[in-house]
């Protein structure tokens, strides 16, 4: 039998008529001749809650019991969605973390992956069963412990469901009708994209789009498990959404695809380092020891008159989010108190944001870089430091020009039009 991953995040399963909504879904496709795994997430705030408890229980809490209290939500969700299905006359069998097993590594709230046996499951198709109905975010320790993979893990639990399975398919329900060239909710002109490639996607999710979780995308695409993104407060046929997959699987591309922005973004300059080897080991290695995301990084050389002798020197800049620059400061602090290194002053600002454009397309078509800047600059929009790869333009701006900026690029690049 031809094989679906159906993954249904929170708000599809909210409540009890949101789950008989998914259901009937699922049933569909094994009316089509399927058989479907079915991952499904606590009920849309569900986590929130069983999080809080644990935290007014112990402020300072076991992580082991954190993951037990908090994975129950998804297995409420399986036993009732399954229960539905039952009732529809579809069979089906709920399935926890532990009962596949999903074995992870041992790192609690935050499990990776590192086998997802078919046996069990297998068995149960074998006999008869049409839908397994997973339990996602969580696994299965190699001592034995629930743990579960941090936010957004049901997404990544679908697409290694997929890879292991050999699915056809991996269909991510979600509250939205698929991927856009940019957010809806800023530029009236954002359109539904039919296909997308798995890098513009992963640059995407990466750069701040909140669609799909990072780390699904990455596993699609090492496994080339082609995802589905669509609504499941619509009505849907082989048409709706959006197709995440190859680049081979797209016939034409234009020069961008989409626009990602990320409006809590700091600027950091450290000013007059010295220009020396290994100098920007001792900057950065202590942020990454503290645990700051540095993103975009930027060194000027010039010189500096010391005691008659010229010196060479550099201002270092980076960027890293907002709620992390208290934790990048005292690291840097605490390096020059330690003599690791030195510099005249320490320039922080928080009020950037990044703006990005994204699209396969850049590897064969040239100028996008000039036409973004000119853009902006027409909305005379400054621009504080620039990066860039293979397929995206990224830039730090004022965070009051940020929406403006992206209505802007999205027009530029004449986004609301198909290929």
């Amino acid at each position: 039998m031809p094989l679906l991953v159906m993954k249904f995040g929170g708000t599809s399963v909210a409540d009890l008529d949101r789950i008989t909504s998914a259901a009937e879904k699922v049933k569909r496709e094994v009316d089509r001749g399927y058989d479907v795994i079915v991952i499904v997430s606590a009920m849309s705030g569900k986590t929130n809650e069983l999080v809080s408890w644990v935290e007014e229980t112990s402020h300072l809490y076991d992580a082991r019991e954190y993951d037990a209290v908090v994975a129950s939500g998804e297995n409420v969700t399986a036993g009732l969605m399954a229960l539905r299905l039952q009732e529809m006359d579809v069979p089906a069998r709920s399935w926890q973390g532990w009962q596949v097993p999903i074995n992870t590594t041992s790192v609690h709230s935050a499990a990776r992956f590192v086998s997802i046996p078919r046996e069990n499951i297998d068995a149960k198709f074998a006999e008869g069963f049409k839908v397994a109905v997973v339990a996602g975010f969580q696994g299965l320790s190699d001592e034995s412990r629930i743990t579960t993979l941090g936010r957004g893990g049901s997404d990544t639990t679908a697409v290694a469901f997929a890879a292991a399975f050999g699915a056809e398919r991996c269909d991510i329900y979600t509250d939205v009708d698929g991927i856009y060239t940019t957010d809806p909710r800023i530029c009236g002109k954002a359109r539904r994209l039919d296909r997308i490639a798995f890098e513009e996607m992963l640059e995407l999710a990466s750069l701040g789009a909140k669609v799909l979780q990072t780390r699904s995308v990455e596993l699609a695409m090492r496994y080339n498990v082609r995802l589905r993104v669509l609504s499941s407060f619509e009505e849907t046929d082989e048409n709706s959404g959006t197709l995440v997959c190859d680049e081979e699987d797209i016939m034409e591309s234009k020069a961008v695809s989409g626009i990602a922005y990320s409006r809590d973004e700091a600027k950091i300059t450290l000013v007059t380092v010295e220009d020396r080897p290994g100098i920007a080991a001792a900057i950065f290695g202590p942020l990454s020891d503290a645990g700051v995301n540095v993103d975009m990084i930027v060194q000027n050389i010039s010189e500096k008159n010391y005691e008659g002798h010229s010196v060479a020197v550099t201002d270092m800049t980076f960027s890293c989010p907002t709620n992390q620059v208290a934790r990048a400061k005292k690291a840097l602090e605490d390096a020059r108190a330690a003599d690791k290194i030195d510099y005249d002053d320490l320039v922080v600002d928080t009020e950037s944001a990044k703006v990005s454009v994204v699209g396969i397309g850049m590897r064969s078509q040239s100028g996008v870089a000039a036409r973004m800047f000119q853009a902006l600059a027409n909305e005379n929009i400054n621009i504080k430091v620039i990066a860039t790869s293979e397929i995206k333009v990224s830039v730090l701006i004022d965070r009051k020009y940020m929406e403006l900026a992206v209505q802007a690029l999205h027009d530029a690049f004449d986004l609301d039009k198909a290929a």
